[in-house]
């Protein structure tokens, strides 16, 4: 079937080479379906966090499930009693984050932490609008920090998500540089 257009209306084999992929700040996401459809629609990805960097604490609606591949990341989890404790996610691991839970990754490895996300279109599209395409074999596109720190919040104030201060990302162990944003 060289040369023809997979509708997406049929299973199919996905070639991730083909697959879209975003640098969020960091970690970056690649698209293993497309973010079309329904805002309730399942979308997967492959994530990966390099060493040493974080996911800021942060919630929003749609729920993610977290199918740990490789490497080594730890997840925070909000306990019943309202605080907060680091779990690791070895290879293997299922980490679970219910819609509305705060949550953070930090990747204190050596190694890349690349993981399966399945999700909500409506996260992918997040994702899509607040990211950078990464194109292989060329240089990414970098505006300032401070740029496309602004662009991020204000996506996520218009999708309704929540982001922690620095203060709120320090009580649970992450260091978030200080920005200065008109």
């Amino acid at each position: 079937m060289s040369g023809h257009t997979v509708s997406r209306q049929v299973g199919h084999l996905v070639d991730p080479s083909d697959a879209e992929t975003f640098d969020v700040l960091g970690p970056t996401v690649q698209f293993l379906t497309h973010p079309e459809g329904g805002d309730d629609e399942p979308c997967v990805m492959r994530g990966t966090i390099p060493p040493g960097v974080f996911v800021p604490l942060h919630t929003h609606a749609d729920p993610e499930t977290f199918l740990m591949i490789s490497g080594d990341v730890e997840g925070l989890a909000q306990r019943a009693d309202g605080g907060h404790e680091w779990i690791r996610i070895a290879p293997g691991g299922v980490f679970h984050v219910p819609g509305g839970a705060k949550h953070a990754f930090r990747n204190q490895s050596q190694a890349p932490a690349v993981m399966i996300l399945i999700t909500t279109v409506r996260l992918g599209r997040f994702f899509r609008e607040v990211g950078t395409l990464v194109v292989a074999g060329k240089p990414p596109r970098r505006l300032p920090p401070e740029a496309v720190i602004q662009r991020f919040l204000t996506v996520s104030d218009r999708y309704g998500y929540w982001n922690a201060s620095p203060e709120e990302n320090a009580q649970v162990g992450i260091v978030v540089p200080a920005l200065h944003l008109a």
